[in-house]
C-alpha cells in the first residue's frame, strides 16, 4: 500500500469527525482549520452543539452544514448524538481543543486500519510537543497525561517521557515502522483510550453501542464486554495537539472539578473499569502526593531526561488533583455532590 490514502475521494474511505462542542469560541477555529487543510479529502465535519451563548455555532457554520444542537449538555451525549450521524466508514473523535499536527495526519491514522482490517481503531501515540505552547499544554506533553493521576495510576495512553512509552500498563505490543499494535485481553485494565484524535470503525461503533452517552474511554471495554475476545488496537507514531488549559491554573482547576464530579454522577452508566472500582489506585495516589519525595523525583528525573521548565508543575498540579478529587469524594459520600452548571461552561 503507498504511504498515502488516495486524495481522490472516490477511492478514500469516508470518514465522520465528531466534534462536541460548548462554548468553544476560543479554540474551534484553529480546530477546524487544521481539519480542512488535511490531504484527506472524503470527510464529514460533524458539530454537535451543546447550547453554545458565544460565537461557536457561527464559527462552524464557515466550516460545515452538519452543525446539530444536543440538549443534553454533556460532551459525552454529544458524542453519542454525532456517532448516529454519521456516515462515514470510520468515526474520529476530535475534541474542539484538538488541533491536528500536519496535513498527512488523517492519512496516517487510517492507513494502518486499511491494512489490518481486524483492528478496531487507532490513535496518535503522544501529545505533541510545543516549546512556545502554554506551560500545561507542554506538561501534558511530557508526561503524556492531562490527568496526573493516570501517571500513578499507570493507565495513561499517550507516550510519557519518563519512560518514553506511551502506557505504563504491561500490553503485548507489536511494534512496525509507522505504528504500534496493542493487544488488549479480557478482564485487564486498558488505558484509558477514546479521546484526542480516537479513529473507530463506524461498524463497530454501531454494532456494540446504543446509549444517550459515549464515554469515550468505556467503548474498548464494552466491545471487549460483549466479544469476549482480545481486541487489537493501532498506535500510529504521530502526535496531536491539545491545547488544553494553555498556561492557566484556574482553568485547569476548573477542568479537574467538572472530571471528579461527572465520575461520580454519571458512575451508574460507566463500563471502565477504575471507575467502578479504584480503590487501591486512588491510595497509590494519596501517598504519591503526600509523601512528596515521589513526585519530585519524577519531577527531576523527568527534567533530566527533557530539560524543561513545565517539570516544576508536576508536584503543584498533583496536589491539585488531590485536594479536588478528596473534596468531591467527601460530598459523593455525603449526598452533597451535585452536576456541574454547563451553561456558562467554556473552553
Amino acid at each position: 500500500m503507498p504511504s498515502n490514502i488516495s486524495k481522490n475521494s472516490k477511492t478514500s474511505p469516508k470518514i465522520s469527525i465528531i466534534i462536541p462542542t460548548l462554548n468553544s469560541a476560543s479554540v474551534l477555529n484553529e480546530c477546524l482549520s487544521s481539519i480542512i487543510k488535511q490531504n484527506y479529502k472524503n470527510l464529514e465535519i460533524i458539530i454537535v452543539d451543546n447550547g453554545s451563548i458565544d460565537n461557536t455555532v457561527n464559527i462552524a457554520k464557515k466550516y460545515t452544514n452538519n452543525i446539530y444542537n444536543n440538549p443534553i449538555k454533556s460532551a459525552e451525549a454529544s458524542k453519542a448524538y454525532g456517532v448516529k450521524k454519521a456516515n462515514g466508514k470510520y468515526i474520529a473523535l476530535i475534541d474542539s481543543d484538538n488541533i491536528l499536527p500536519d496535513p498527512n495526519w488523517l492519512n496516517r491514522m487510517v492507513k494502518p486500519l486499511e491494512i489490518n482490517t481486524a483492528s478496531v481503531g487507532s490513535e496518535p501515540w503522544e501529545y505533541t510537543y510545543r516549546p512556545k505552547a502554554g506551560i500545561i499544554e507542554r506538561y501534558s506533553a511530557l508526561t503524556g497525561v492531562n490527568d496526573p493521576y493516570t501517571l500513578v495510576a499507570n493507565n495513561y495512553d499517550r507516550k510519557s517521557y519518563l519512560n518514553n512509552k506511551w502506557t505504563g500498563l504491561n500490553i503485548k505490543i507489536n511494534d512496525y515502522k509507522d505504528y504500534q499494535e496493542a493487544i488488549f485481553y479480557p478482564h485487564k485494565l486498558m488505558p484509558t483510550i477514546g479521546a484526542n484524535g480516537t479513529v473507530l470503525r463506524t461498524s463497530n461503533v454501531n454494532k456494540y453501542f446504543n446509549g444517550k452517552y459515549l464515554f469515550d474511554i468505556d467503548l474498548l471495554q464494552i466491545i471487549q464486554n460483549k466479544t469476549k475476545k482480545p481486541i487489537i488496537f493501532t498506535k500510529v507514531k504521530t502526535g496531536i495537539i491539545h491545547t488544553f488549559c494553555e498556561s492557566s491554573i484556574a482553568k485547569f482547576i476548573k477542568k479537574q472539578n467538572r472530571r471528579s464530579i461527572d465520575l461520580y454522577i454519571y458512575q451508574k452508566l460507566r463500563i471502565y473499569t477504575l471507575v467502578k472500582s479504584n480503590t487501591l489506585q486512588s491510595l497509590k495516589f494519596c501517598l504519591y502526593v503526600i509523601l512528596i519525595i515521589p513526585m519530585l523525583f519524577d519531577m527531576s528525573r523527568g527534567f533530566v531526561k527533557k530539560p524543561e521548565i513545565a517539570w516544576l508543575l508536576h508536584p503543584v498540579l498533583c496536589l491539585i488533583t488531590l485536594y479536588i478529587y478528596a473534596i468531591n469524594t467527601v460530598k459523593f459520600k455525603l449526598g452533597l455532590l451535585k452536576p456541574i452548571d454547563r451553561y456558562h461552561w467554556s473552553q
